[in-house]
């Protein structure tokens, strides 16, 4: 399993929110690119990178996500507001690994379908959850479908992968749901992404051996709660 710390965007600095709310920030870095340098040198090998202000209608933090993926060489996969193949061509361009996609994608199946037939393989679908829940729109419409249907109707387009936040869980340091991302890995036939609450080596070990191909670890990290090197050894791949 690969471990990859979240670096999320906000107002040009890197934040980490609790509970999926705007209101509620915990941490504010003044320098992304530095942050995510500072990652590779702990030595993760990929970074999950999300533009908040994209996503909710804010503006954009695009040439942080341009700088970062010019001056930090190692995976990135970036996600936050994209809507339209014209930017995920111009990411993948500009460097990105991979692009995650979310609002559009879950709220318009034919859409997300074309899309991935013309980027096969390269896009990852993030689906938050709040208690099972699909929410998009930045965490403020809640969908009629479940996590579950969602992933199933996910099975049979070329992703790269599925990314899971449990996202009443993210930035509380509570633990993962580990219920939640089991039933989802059972389910995916694509590798999962599970993201919100991982707090400890515990966690990251009982994702794996539930078949998660990767965590995206944000809080636990920023704080120390977590040693960045020790997990960087132990979940490189």
């Amino acid at each position: 399993m690969i471990a990859s710390p979240a670096v999320d965007l906000r107002e040009g600095t890197c934040v980490q929110l609790v509970g999926g709310s705007y209101a509620n920030e915990a941490i504010r870095l003044d320098n992304p690119v530095e942050v995510a340098r500072g990652w590779m040198r702990a030595g993760f090998q990929r970074l999950h990178v999300v533009d908040l202000d994209a996503a909710t209608g804010r503006g954009d933090n695009a040439a942080t996500v341009r700088d970062m993926l010019a001056d930090v060489p190692i995976s990135i996969q970036v996600g936050g507001g994209i809507r339209s193949g014209d930017t995920i061509e111009r990411l993948l361009q500009e460097g990105a690994s991979r692009v995650v996609l979310g609002t559009r994608a879950l709220e318009e199946p034919e859409w997300l379908a074309g899309t991935a037939s013309s980027f096969p393989g390269q896009l990852i679908v993030a689906a938050d959850v709040r208690e099972r829940q699909v929410v998009t729109r930045g965490w403020a419409r809640t969908l009629s479908r479940s996590v579950l249907d969602v992933v199933e109707q996910l099975n049979d387009i070329p992703l790269g992968a599925v990314l899971v936040t449990a996202v009443h869980r993210e930035g509380q340091l509570a633990g993962t749901d580990l219920f939640l991302m089991e039933d989802v890995a059972e389910l995916s036939v694509h590798p999962v992404i599970a993201s919100g609450g991982i707090s400890s080596v515990g966690d990251l070990r009982e994702l794996a051996d539930r078949g998660i191909a990767a965590a995206v670890i944000g809080m636990a990290l920023y704080t120390g709660a977590l040693d960045a090197r020790s997990v960087a050894e132990e979940f490189a791949s």
